[in-house]
């Protein structure tokens, strides 16, 4: 199959992921089929397993960053994806090519007649991620978990180290006792024997994580930890005290205070892999080169506009803490914002900072979980904000920059649904941009 094939196979199948946000039944049965009949690709090299409500994408980013400073072919697996589908599935960074995707598909469609049952959007997409690290033979794999952990496609693996950053309402109906039941869930990707890097600190859930299976728990803020963590020039400089040592005065191109405990989490995750220390200058070299698309990522400039996928309250509090540290505004602030029907629209708003800004102009996710533009509108004029409904993304975000000026901001929040078709469409507006610039120069070289 050629890539438009492959993806249109795909789709055929369902995608949970994208209608129902929560795993089909409690059982990984039908993923160990279809590993097993792919010859378990999944066991031909070591992962790194990585769970959390907020700061997987970032954290396993910064782990794969200094795994591949360290000289490693890395795989690495993310979801959900920006721009492309090609973004989940990366090879020290660079997403998979058209190509090597549809040939991963094609390996999984192959094997669908022998099994027992078709797999679903997220488990052929799992499967054909680790068919692909065995089949370029990388010398680690990072892996993102897609939903909460014990019964994710992703735990099939083996990982001889487990990292949760952190817990917060996300896929839940906050019914008494969510926060534990969400820990127990996140839990279940530590294995026998392994490493469990612990980023959540709340003492409630200590218990919950002090019976997991691993050799050894490290605790954050008590194994290690971030001992400064202060404003810089285009980031954070930060000091972590880690279990092998201490890395100081690094420097992390990445907005939000938050960023620093995804940065230590994902240092000692690689810490705990390679069972030792990381030279000090490594770890400054991986870390200047850290991006992250989607987190606090400007996409133009006067006005400013700034995407970050807060999509829940947990992550929609650090961006509004980043943007009050370190986004001074001169001129007026605009919210272009769109959530999901999961979401409760007044607690995003709030955790947003909805009350700070000039405009909020509402669209609706292109999802089949959206909440309609006009709804977000409805509840955010009971919060005394000035409001518009422009139900496309694209077009919201064009309406907020023709009434801002050139020291104004334009936030973009609320769903990676969003995010990803703004971002999307600035990408197309840069290499327009950069096609006509060669255009020009070709013209000038005939002058010539």
């Amino acid at each position: 199959m050629n890539l438009r094939d492959a993806l249109a196979w795909l789709d055929r199948h369902i995608n949970l992921e994208a209608n129902a946000g929560r795993p089909n039944g409690a059982s990984l049965e039908r993923m160990r089929e279809i590993a097993r009949v792919l010859g378990d690709p999944q066991t031909a090299y070591p992962s790194i397993h990585l769970t959390g409500t907020n700061g997987k994408g970032s954290t396993a980013r910064i782990a794969t960053a200094l795994l591949g400073s360290s000289g490693l072919s890395v795989g690495t697996y993310t979801s959900p994806h920006l721009e492309r589908i090609n973004e989940r599935m990366s090879r020290n960074l660079d997403p998979i090519s058209d190509e090597e995707l549809a040939a991963a598909f094609s390996a999984v469609a192959a094997i669908e007649p022998m099994l027992d049952g078709p797999p679903s959007h997220f488990e052929i997409l799992t499967a054909a991620a680790f068919h692909w690290f065995a089949d370029i033979a990388v010398d680690v794999a990072v892996l993102e978990v897609g939903l909460l952990g014990r019964w994710d496609c992703t735990n099939i693996v083996d990982a001889p180290v487990a990292v949760l950053t952190r817990i917060a309402a996300d896929h839940t109906d906050r019914s008494e006792g969510w926060r534990r039941a969400i820990a127990e869930e996140k839990v279940g990707i530590v294995k026998p024997g392994s490493t469990f890097v612990l980023g959540e600190t709340d003492p409630d859930l200590r218990d919950i994580f002090d019976a997991s299976p691993a050799a050894e728990t490290w605790v954050r803020d008590e194994d290690f930890g971030v001992v400064g963590n202060s404003l810089a020039v285009g980031g954070r400089l930060i000091d972590m005290r880690t279990p092998g040592g201490s890395y100081d005065d690094v420097f992390l191109p990445l907005h939000g205070a938050h960023q620093a405990d995804n940065a230590v989490c994902a240092l000692v995750a690689v810490e705990a892999f390679f069972g030792r220390a990381l030279d000090a200058d490594l770890v400054s070299e991986a870390f200047a080169e850290v991006t992250v698309p989607g987190r606090l990522e400007p996409v133009a400039f006067s006005p400013s506009v700034l995407l970050d996928a807060a999509h829940n309250p947990d992550g929609a509090e650090s961006l509004t803490a980043a943007l009050a540290e370190s986004f001074t505004v001169v001129g007026s602030r605009y919210l272009v914002v769109g959530m999901l029907a999961q979401q409760v629209t007044e607690e995003m708003l709030v955790a947003l900072g909805a009350a700070d800004f000039d405009l909020i102009v509402c669209c609706t996710p292109d999802s089949p979980r959206a909440r309609s533009a006009a709804e977000v509108a409805t509840v955010a004029e009971t919060l005394g904000v000035a409001t518009e409904v422009v139900p496309d993304p694209i077009a919201a975000v064009a309406r907020a920059v023709s009434l801002a000026d050139e020291e104004d901001l334009v936030v973009v929040a609320g769903s990676i649904y969003v995010v990803g078709a703004v971002r999307a469409a600035y990408s197309r507006q840069a290499q327009a941009q950069v096609r006509r610039e060669q255009t020009d120069r070709d013209r000038d070289d005939e002058d010539r």
